[in-house]
């Protein structure tokens, strides 16, 4: 009975904490127990257990009580060990929202939080754009030209940009803008990517973070009046200048300073700001009519009131204002966009210039945080979604085309795992970008989110890029007009690096800013703590006690059962995956916690912890996203093994994450204990079999239902350019196959385009093959060997590198 008793307690206690029952509840049950105890006539230990429980859960019930003796001790002390907070590490932290970051981060993740999100779906303007100017665009873009030639986009793609207001993505029709969604604006620079980065960042910048958006959120109505409708078609071209040499990552450390003074202006005192600045790695600059400026401001003669240092301001400053420099240009590796400097002495401008006005002085960075915590999810992930669009594109189609030992280097399991892998990364790569632009069009901006985004995606982009150089060789290192992948992999740093650098991204951003804003009580102790509210506190306080109890309970349990029994939206192949994540959730959030505990402040210098945190944190998202897109999709089978290859690597990366901050946990003998309580068969998850990783590479190289979502609404040119030949090739050697293997079974020979004319000869008068299946065949080869060549140079092309392609188009557009 005594056992009974024991075991029905421990019992009791696990399954309330697991489900997260109140903390009044918990005590009457346990006081029930007591009760029964009792009226059986149990053993004196059973009383002595209850009665041992139930007083400390009966008097943390007591909250006065509770509050007066123990949470107000502990406010006091842990006010004193709060770390000091920049104010732009707080303004970053009071911006945008949290999503489904949270539900991760609460150990026990709601799925309905996550099917409740309408799915990705385009406008039927939208989609008319698409397939309109994007197309007609697309088709006007030639790379090599662009950036070995012109170093610029030609005159008259300029003239359609801005013609077709592709600058005007994201401003309200009625100022004359497009007012796409989020989703449309992603899809726009997604296919123009396919086709051109430079076009790409030109058209992307004023879409993103700068002028436009600022105006649209911040700019008084006679600011938006007046610019908004000219930068919607293009009479006025913005550029937007953060950085500066001495301060990049570290934008708060930016000694560009505006005064705050009185300037007589035509026989009036003017209030503004003399400003001054040196800026770099600004885009558009060199061609930009409208400076967006971001500076310090100081206000030593105390004109706007009582302080000095007033913080971060952002104004807008036509660029021929007298003393405004708009300086060289810089040459971005591989992706020769308008980018270069600025500066500028002791340039006044009056506060009607300033973003907002004189009441946003100061507010610039809050204004900025605000703006990123959407933009930064939209268009570099973009890019990243382009790139893997096009490796699965051109990488397949190439690995079935290009033969040697016989047969298409694609079927060698060598080049079959950097296929798959390709395969894998735009699956999951699309997956997220398309769902978070969901979010967004519902209103949300979810900053932490969008960090991911960008430095996940923008890594995995790198990933793919690379393995589509390594299966195409030689291929992909001899520059040319018909080297398509040559530019992409020199601009592949420009992604990397903007909009916080990815390095600085992972190990400061994603948890940093995550671990407060995403967890269910830090940030309100934080805020209770500062605003010296100890009924907030101990509400607080408490809440998280309980929190991490019961995910520590969740973590043992589910560790046990690998998930198995949790909720999961769907009763398919993909249930176990979602059980899967509520384990690692519980895990993650468990870990998390206890890290923190024992860090508190010094955790923000603990850059290595805080990037493998970030990383379980990003494929937690990134597995939860490629699940709901199998089932947006409608699950097709065809799908299955992609799925679970982008679900199982990043479950497996998760996984590889916590095992790596348990080994250099804090407290080394707690991080062993802590990982025999989450993971105590050890590690579970691993990479797609040889098998599964053989029919994803399949897929790629033949005209599969699976390729073609893969690479849905990228641009296929019909001129025969290095793209469009390696397409036409593509489908000329899938149409020629049944002639190829005919000819390979019965006159024991491999066709290629130095034997084909012959082979086809014979195999035509053996009735082996039709005629016309010899002429598919035939140019199949022809194709073939247009796609296996490369470009070469005379000498006097090196020293002449302009072409008469070039010299025409200029002439025709002057």
């Amino acid at each position: 009975m005594t056992a009974i008793f024991i075991a029905a307690l421990l019992i009791a206690l696990g399954t309330l904490a697991f489900f997260r029952t109140p903390l009044w509840l918990v005590t009457l049950t346990v006081a029930a127990g007591l009760a029964v105890a009792v009226s059986v006539g149990s053993h004196w230990s059973v009383f002595a257990l209850y009665g041992l429980v139930t007083a400390p859960l009966a008097f943390l019930s007591l909250t006065p009580l509770r509050r007066h003796l123990l949470s107000k001790p502990l406010f006091s002390w842990f006010r004193t060990v709060l770390p000091a907070m920049s104010e732009t590490e707080k303004e970053a932290l009071e911006s945008g929202t949290v999503w489904w970051d949270a539900e991760l981060f609460s150990g026990r993740p709601n799925w309905k939080s996550l099917f409740d999100l309408p799915a990705p779906t385009l406008t039927d303007e939208e989609r008319a754009f698409m397939d309109g100017p994007v197309e007609v665009l697309c088709h006007m873009l030639d790379d090599w030209q662009i950036n070995r030639e012109l170093k610029d986009l030609p005159p008259d793609v300029w003239a359609f940009i801005k013609k077709e207001r592709f600058l005007s993505m994201i401003i309200p029709k009625e100022y004359g803008g497009l007012g796409f969604t989020s989703q449309g604006n992603a899809a726009v620079v997604t296919k123009i990517s396919t086709r051109s980065l430079t076009a790409a960042v030109s058209v992307m910048v004023p879409n993103s973070l700068g002028p436009g958006e600022l105006l649209m959120h911040f700019g008084t109505q006679a600011q938006k009046d007046h610019y908004l409708p000219r930068l919607a078609v293009g009479d006025e071209i913005p550029c937007f200048a953060l950085t500066s040499p001495m301060a990049g990552s570290d934008a708060a450390s930016m000694p560009d300073e505006g005064v705050v003074c009185k300037e007589m202006i035509d026989g009036k005192e003017v209030l503004g700001l003399r400003v001054s600045w040196d800026k770099r790695y600004i885009t558009l600059a060199p061609i930009a009519t409208v400076l967006g400026l971001a500076f310090k401001t100081r206000d030593p003669d105390k004109l706007l009131g009582d302080q000095e240092h007033l913080g971060i301001t952002c104004a807008l400053i036509p660029t021929q204002t007298p003393g405004v420099k708009m300086g060289n240009r810089h040459l971005p590796g591989g992706s020769i966009f308008m980018n270069g400097t600025t500066y500028g002495d002791q340039v006044f401008i009056p506060m009607d210039w300033v973003i907002g006005g004189q009441e946003r002085v100061g507010q610039g960075w809050r204004m900025l945080m605000h703006c990123l915590a959407a933009g930064r999810a939209i268009s570099l992930p973009a890019q990243g979604v382009a790139g893997g669009k096009m490796a699965s594109l051109l990488t397949g189609a190439y690995a079935r085309i290009r033969y040697q030992f016989k047969q298409p280097i694609g079927h060698f399991e060598g080049i079959e795992e950097p296929l798959a892998r390709i395969g894998t990364e735009a699956y999951r790569m699309e997956s997220a970008h398309k769902l978070t632009m969901s979010a967004l069009d519902r209103g949300d901006k979810p900053v932490v989110l969008s960090a991911i985004l960008k430095a996940y995606l923008t890594e995995a982009n790198r990933r793919v890029i690379n393995d589509a150089m390594d299966v195409h060789g030689g291929k992909a290192v001899v520059e040319g007009p018909s080297n398509y992948l040559s530019m992409g992999y020199q601009g592949l740093p420009v992604s990397i690096t903007v909009e916080g650098a990815n390095i600085l991204t992972r190990s400061m951003i994603v948890f940093g800013q995550g671990a407060i804003r995403c967890h269910p009580y830090l940030l309100k102790e934080m805020q209770s703590a500062a605003e010296n509210d100890l009924k907030a506190f101990d509400q607080a306080i408490w809440g998280h006690v309980g929190f991490v109890l019961s995910n520590a309970c969740r973590s043992l349990v589910l560790g046990i059962t690998g998930g198995r029994g949790t909720a999961s939206p769907k009763n398919d192949v993909t249930k176990g995956y979602y059980q899967s994540i509520n384990r690692l959730s519980a895990a993650f959030s468990l870990t998390a916690d206890i890290c923190l505990m024992i860090l508190g402040g010094k955790f923000k210098f603990k850059e290595k912890l805080s990037g493998r945190f970030a990383d379980a944190l990003a494929y937690l998202f990134l597995a939860s996203m490629t699940l709901r897109r199998f089932s947006d999709d409608g699950s097709p089978e065809e799908d299955i093994d992609v799925m679970q290859s982008a679900v199982q690597d990043s479950l497996q990366r998760v996984e590889a994450a916590l095992f790596e901050v348990y080994r250099n946990f804090p407290i080394p003998v707690l991080g062993h204990v802590i990982r025999i309580m989450c993971f105590p068969w050890g590690r579970r998850y691993h990479a797609v079999t040889d098998q599964v990783g053989h029919r994803i590479a399949r897929q790629l190289l033949t005209d599969s239902a699976t390729r073609a979502r893969l690479t849905g609404d990228v641009y296929l040119p019909k001129e025969a350019d290095g793209v469009g030949v390696v397409l036409q090739a593509f489908d000329a050697v899938l149409k020629a196959e049944p002639a190829e293997y005919a000819i390979r079974n019965a006159l024991k020979a491999v066709p290629n385009p130095l034997n084909v004319h012959a082979l086809v000869r014979r195999a035509v008068e053996a009735g082996v093959i039709s005629e016309d299946q010899g002429s598919e065949l035939i140019l199949a080869q022809e194709l073939s060997a247009q796609v296996i060549a490369v470009d070469e140079f005379s000498p006097d092309d090196l020293v002449h590198p302009i072409s008469n392609k070039t010299d025409e188009a200029l002439a025709k557009a002057s």
